[in-house]
């Protein structure tokens, strides 16, 4: 990075950068959606990740799990626009939005442009966000040839979807649903996977079993205009730090695709079983709401004044708060609500690069993390202080908080099984007691707020008591620093976050002793593990891209800004081109692995952006 004295340079929003490169079977993907329905797709425009009818349902598209390359004949579950000696491919974004553009170029020269998106915009005074895909492929230049291979699958990755078609359209019989493909490509093209010369303009619509209501091509177009609109839109609205501005904006741009608008349910991640490690049997299904994840991804977007996503991810926690009662909060939970995501294996999907197992569900929802209830209380108690929100917190909004507050204070000493879900394991985790500390603390700022003194009182003494508990069990005598867990010594990134948390300081000795603790167990070059110690799936073999952007801010905190920053450009590096990045990467060779994209990896990119940029004062 150059010296802070050097002038002043600020990265371009160019978005994805174009690139030249072969096809692979990777996670070179990029994402688009609409808050209802998504797809993956890889760098020649192929999909191979899409559920329906919502991002937790059957995978119609589920070549990425398949494990048969999307360029194999033999491929399934995917939509490929096949160029004839296809020679390279460029990729990328429309600027300041999540319309994808793709141009392939054969050997000979000629090319053709493939445009993706979901379609999102105000129709009749309301979102219109549907399930639906759009396409549109054109010629660019010379006689392109091509073949358009349409194979969606059911009961994740059974069978053929069973179809059956008409002049200009395909019906397609899914698990939960049923889509039309209409188009005014030939469909004996598509039935037949014929190889025809591209020589107009195709617009293909995929989604409700409906007649199209308008001319198809120019009605797609007009979608992807008022689509693109709103993306430019949204954007406008955002804080964005001076510095790295296209990358907080495609971070930013991909959470939002994470939510499931139609609840508030943040997702972890699109996808489920990509191995956090090769062959490792960590393969699990993050296509659901974590209590724990939707708080960091609502802080970080909070941040850049995206207060739409939080006030609906409120109503989805008071919908939660009211279905618990008087029992536990679970760690996670279905997009609709559902607190059972019992946990099956889809035998037919071979996973990821063959690596299965492709689990269904989630076990993670019958454990106790008791950090969940501050994550609740962190997540509500904006609405106490934020005068943008609609829906501004109430005496009986806080009173209900009370109830979480209770909860944190009842276990903040008991075991759990902690921010990584062992599954075998249980410890007292100190980070599941810091979440309980601070929920304890922010209900008395709330209170102080609401002119509750006396309630703001007794949240005040609980919050000490919980301090207490931690400086006395979960500081190491011998050089101050903190333990992962109480009365004994382990290491963890997650004790990285007491200064984000307001816990300590950034000049506390003891926040000092912790960094070079961790650094010395847990960093292996220029990336970050969770914790060291055998779980129970064995050693650790990946770095968590989220815990990396923890060292960055804690490198920054402790006044080590130019190591920062020159980490922090290294993590950018490893993003795909389409500017995302999965859970975890190799230290070995820095190959992505884990789920895609990783909703904690995107906020990593936001809150280090924000964190080390130079402020905006000094372009004046």
């Amino acid at each position: 990075m150059p010296d802070q004295s050097q002038s002043l340079h600020i990265d371009a929003a160019t978005e994805v950068k174009p690139q030249s490169r072969p096809a692979s079977h990777d996670l070179n993907l990029a994402l688009i959606g609409n808050g209802t329905v998504s797809a993956l797709i890889d760098a020649r425009a192929n999909w191979v990740w899409a559920c329906v009818p919502r991002y937790d349902g059957d995978p119609m598209f589920s070549n990425l799990l398949s494990g048969v390359a999307a360029d194999s004949d033999d491929a399934q579950g995917l939509w490929a626009i096949d160029l004839i000696d296809f020679a390279t491919s460029e990729q990328a974004y429309e600027r300041n939005s999540a319309v994808l553009r793709t141009v392939l170029t054969d050997r000979h020269g000629a090319s053709l442009e493939i445009t993706d998106f979901c379609p999102r915009f105000m129709a009749h005074e309301r979102q219109y966000r549907p399930v639906a895909w759009c396409r549109v492929i054109r010629p660019l230049s010379g006689a392109p040839r091509i073949r358009v291979r349409l194979r969606p699958m059911r009961d994740y990755g059974k069978v053929r979807a069973p179809h059956s078609f008409g002049s200009n359209h395909i019906r397609y019989l899914g698990t939960d649903t049923d889509l039309r493909l209409t188009t005014n490509c030939p469909v004996s093209h598509l039935i037949n996977e014929r190889t025809f010369r591209l020589e107009e303009s195709f617009a293909f619509f995929l989604g409700p079993d409906e007649s199209f209501s308008t001319g198809l091509l120019q009605g797609v177009r007009d979608m992807q205009e008022k689509t693109d609109a709103y993306w430019k839109r949204w954007v406008r609205t955002l804080s964005l730090p001076l510095e790295w501005q296209e990358a907080t904006i495609r971070a930013a741009i991909a959470l939002k695709l994470c939510v499931y608008e139609e609840t508030g349910a943040i997702v972890a991640a699109m996808t489920t079983s990509i191995p956090e490690a090769p062959d490792s049997g960590r393969n699990w299904d993050y296509r659901y709401c974590w209590i724990r994840d939707a708080y960091y991804v609502v802080q970080a977007l909070t941040r850049l004044g995206a207060v739409d996503i939080l006030e609906n991810y409120l109503k989805y926690l008071r919908n939660i708060v009211d279905q618990a009662g008087e029992g536990p909060i679970q760690p996670v939970y279905g997009i609709g609500f559902g607190p059972d995501l019992t946990e099956t294996v889809a035998e037919d999907l071979p996973g990821y690069r063959g690596m299965g197992p492709v689990r269904v569900g989630n076990l993670a929802y019958i454990q106790h993390q008791h950090d969940v209830y501050g994550q609740i209380v962190l997540s509500s108690v904006h609405a106490f202080f934020d005068q943008r929100l609609l829906r501004p917190g109430t005496i009986e909004d806080f009173t209900a908080l009370e109830a979480m507050g209770e909860r944190a204070f009842e276990v903040y000493d008991k075991p759990d099984a902690g921010l990584w879900e062992y599954r075998t394991l249980s410890n007292i985790h100190t980070y599941s007691a810091l979440m309980c500390w601070a929920a304890c603390d922010r209900l008395e700022n709330a209170a102080v707020a609401l002119g509750l003194t006396q309630r703001a009182a007794v949240w005040k003494e609980r919050a000490q008591v919980i301090r207490t508990a931690i400086e006395t069990r979960a500081e190491c005598a011998e050089d101050t620093s903190f333990s992962a867990c109480f009365d004994h010594t382990q290491l963890d990134a997650s004790l990285l976050q007491m200064i984000d948390l307001r816990f300590i300081t950034p000049d506390d000795p003891r926040h000092l002793a912790t960094l070079k603790a961790v650094e010395s167990g847990l960093r292996r070059g220029e990336h970050m593990l969770r914790y060291a110690v055998p779980d129970d799936f064995g050693e650790p073999e990946t770095a968590f891209n989220f815990c990396t952007f923890w060292l960055i801010e804690a490198l920054h905190y402790a006044g080590r800004t130019d190591e920062a920053r020159d980490l922090f450009g290294q993590m950018l590096a490893r993003r795909t081109p389409s500017g995302l990045l999965s859970e975890d990467t190799s230290y070995e060779d820095g190959t992505l692995w884990g789920n895609f994209p990783q909703t904690y990896s995107l906020v990593g990119i936001i809150n280090c952006a924000g964190l080390l940029s130079r402020p905006w004062r000094d372009i004046r």
